[in-house]
């Protein structure tokens, strides 16, 4: 019988009844940095453990096409890419099972992990993939035309809406740089601002300001959106709740999600160093955390890139940096 941490880590949760399972290598969450570590973690017999999370695949479930990982010349869709990834890791062995980390203690090694509040694993080493998860509005329609006009990354999907319009949600630096990013592919974009003005740095403003495709429509919020099967345009609220509270639409192709990512490194927090966004910190050039023998890879401690791509890159060195802590500490 086992005392955990709950998922505030400051409480002890339940009990968790039974012997602990002991594993060299667990990983976990999947995806493209999940899916990589395992595949050379698994080629390195470490005989990986991987539990794929709430999302199996990762974000990259809800893409409709990705064109820009090398080596799909034509093309493929965001769950048959994970599908293929996810194959090749239990090819090479990766014991790959479904479940959620629930809690963690990575006082001491082994390190205990929690999987769905009742299974407690131990592990000589852990690979942190969990990702993170886009911040939406909340609106119903984003559900409805998610892969037909919704998106939360300007450069994994703006390529699809060359010389059309599109409008972006967000006032800070990450809807700046989506909003000039998509304004070199399409014909007009319009950023939505809830307030009256910019959250982003003056660099990035008058970057917008000089742009002439982009539109900023000041305090204004989105209501809904609307189209026949896809996105063919946007409500929204200009001035909501003053007297000269109105309602506008505007003609658009995409809409674009630039309100922040919340890393899912909540059960980690009273262990490893994280940033003020809860992004797990990592020595430059490596996947290693200040905790001897974790490493994390992937969206879950990266701000800045955010492509599957680079994702399944941190994957690799992850499961490298796992495999050479193993020898040396064995």
């Amino acid at each position: 019988m086992f005392d955990t941490m709950d998922l505030s880590g400051k409480q002890p949760a339940k009990k968790v009844e039974g012997e602990a399972e002991k594993v060299k290598c667990l990983i976990v969450g999947s995806g493209p940095a999940g899916y990589t570590a395992a595949i050379y973690a698994a080629r390195a017999n470490l005989q990986p453990v991987m539990y794929e999370g709430l999302q199996p695949g990762g974000q990259l479930t809800t893409t409709t096409e990705v064109e820009n990982f090398p080596g799909y010349p034509e093309g493929i869709t965001g769950p048959e890419m994970m599908e293929d990834l996810k194959k090749q890791a239990s090819r090479f062995g990766t014991d790959i099972r479904w479940g959620i980390a629930t809690a963690a203690d990575l006082s001491e090694r082994p390190f205990k992990v929690t999987i769905d509040s009742n299974k407690l694993v131990e592990a000589e080493t852990l690979i942190i993939a969990t990702g993170a998860t886009a911040k939406y509005l909340g609106l119903e329609d984003e559900q409805k035309y998610a892969g037909g006009g919704v998106s939360a990354c300007a450069t994994c999907d703006g390529f699809f809406y060359r010389g059309k319009d599109v409008a972006v949600v967000g006032g800070g630096d990450t809807a700046a740089e989506e909003a000039l990013y998509l304004a070199g592919l399409c014909n007009k974009v319009y950023m939505i601002v809830r307030r009256d003005e910019l959250r982003a740095s003056k660099v990035m403003q008058e970057r917008v300001f000089k742009t002439k495709n982009i539109e900023v429509l000041w305090k204004h919020q989105t209501k809904g959106l609307f189209g026949d099967g896809v996105v063919e345009g946007a409500e929204l609220y200009k001035n909501k709740g003053e007297e000269n509270e109105e309602l506008v639409k505007i003609k658009i192709d995409g809409f674009f999600l630039a309100i922040g990512h919340k890393p899912n490194s909540e059960i980690f927090k009273d262990y490893l160093d994280l940033d003020k966004v809860g992004y797990i910190q990592t020595t430059p050039g490596t996947s290693k955390t200040n905790v001897p023998g974790v490493f994390a890879c992937g969206d879950v401690q990266d701000s800045v890139y955010r492509q599957a791509v680079t994702a399944a890159g941190t994957g690799c060195m992850a499961a490298i940096d796992a495999e050479r802590f193993l020898s040396e500490n064995s």
